[in-house]
């Protein structure tokens, strides 16, 4: 019988219910388990003898390794390759950064150094996006909300981590049911991470946004939108034809007035494709009535697989100015982390079985935006 990870929550909670065993117990395995990696269970004080007996039956500490770690030139990125129990792999990223760097509203910001966690969801993804080296993989398998929680557990044996954002490898609301609890055991005790720390990001999968606000209040939502109108969507996102802009805008329409949150609108700027200045124009009347931060991405080119170019930096500044003076959108610039590593966005695919990956996807700081 195939071990479950003790951080699949509903399983570990449904077995110890079926025993009689308190389920308050439960955390405290969690934290011994983060604490002692390498742990036996009859290790772990002060637990009833019936748990003992159902966690060596049942349950392994964590069903995934880390089989190699690689930190980028800076040091302010590292990029975890996990192991899988079913042999497949996924990537997670450590992100370093000093949040209280720069200005905001004309004044110093406060915070300091913090970290932040990309987490993938799913080995592979099915949605195509043909700026994606993730998306030449096709799908292999969801993770479990185990395997999900258990990059966390590798990272913060690492770097304390502060904020967490589902942006690397898979679509996370494809595999909804395992994205919830994973981020219900991320927020709970020992892991204490705040909802407002955490972000969610979604190509536009409408059944899940409808859904998101009430299963996972004040969570930051985060929509790959990368283009202005329907058809250029279609051309470089084929998950576009199943879920149109315009029932797509209805849905965040919806889902903004519910949660009276902001969402964040990822962009990525491709080169004569959906960066000139009428789709700066034809975006920024798309999300007029919207309360949204616009993040633009360079687009990292993925070697043999490219098909589009980068977005010259003026063109980009150009972008940006018009989607802020015209429409008074609030729009950054994503600043690209680990690319010596191979841990800019949009290059994430593992090569198996010679497990050279090529890194996965990297996000500036938007969890720590102001809104």
């Amino acid at each position: 019988m195939t071990l479950r990870s003790v951080f699949d929550a509903t399983f570990i909670k449904t077995e110890f219910d079926k025993s009689g065993i308190n389920a308050q117990f439960i955390p405290s395995i969690w934290k011994y388990v983060i604490q002692n990696p390498n742990c036996e269970w009859r290790q772990i004080p002060s637990l009833p003898s019936a748990a003992y007996s159902l966690l060596i039956d049942k349950f392994k500490p964590c069903t995934s390794t880390v089989d190699s770690v690689s930190d980028s030139n800076d040091q302010v990125t590292t990029k975890l390759l996990i192991k899988l129990q079913n042999g497949a792999s996924v990537e997670t990223v450590i992100m370093r950064y000093d949040s209280s760097l720069g200005k905001y509203g004309g004044k110093p910001r406060t915070g300091g150094l913090r970290s932040t966690l990309c987490v993938s969801s799913q080995v592979g993804c099915k949605m195509g996006c043909k700026f994606c080296a993730t998306g030449t993989m096709g799908f292999k398998s969801n993770l479990s909300s185990g395997e999900i929680v258990e990059q966390l557990v590798h990272a913060s044996r690492l770097s304390p981590i502060r904020n967490i954002v589902f942006m690397g490898m898979g679509e996370p609301l494809n595999n909804y049911t395992a994205l919830v609890e994973a981020i219900r055991v991320m927020t709970s005790y020992p892991f204490q991470i705040s909802p407002k720390k955490i972000t969610v990001s979604t190509v536009g999968i409408i059944p899940g946004i409808n859904k998101f606000h009430d299963d996972l209040p004040n969570l930051n939502l985060a929509v790959s939108l990368h283009a202005p109108v329907q058809d250029i969507r279609c051309q470089i996102m084929p998950a576009a034809r199943a879920f149109p802009l315009g029932k797509l805008m209805d849905a965040l329409a919806e889902y903004q007035k519910k949660s009276q949150q902001k969402i964040f609108i990822e962009y990525i700027m491709l080169d004569g494709v959906n960066d000139e200045e009428q789709h700066a124009h034809q975006l920024g009347k798309l999300l007029e009535t919207f309360e949204v931060v616009i993040n633009l991405i360079p687009f990292n080119p993925i070697g043999t697989l490219s098909q589009f170019g980068t977005s010259g930096d003026q063109r980009v500044t150009k972008f940006q100015t018009i989607l802020r003076n015209t429409y008074n959108i609030r729009t950054t610039v994503r600043k690209q982390m680990g690319q010596d590593i191979s841990g800019a966005c949009g290059q994430l695919v593992i090569n198996l079985p010679n497990k050279k990956s090529a890194g996965v996807a990297s996000v500036t700081d938007i969890e720590d935006l102001h809104l």
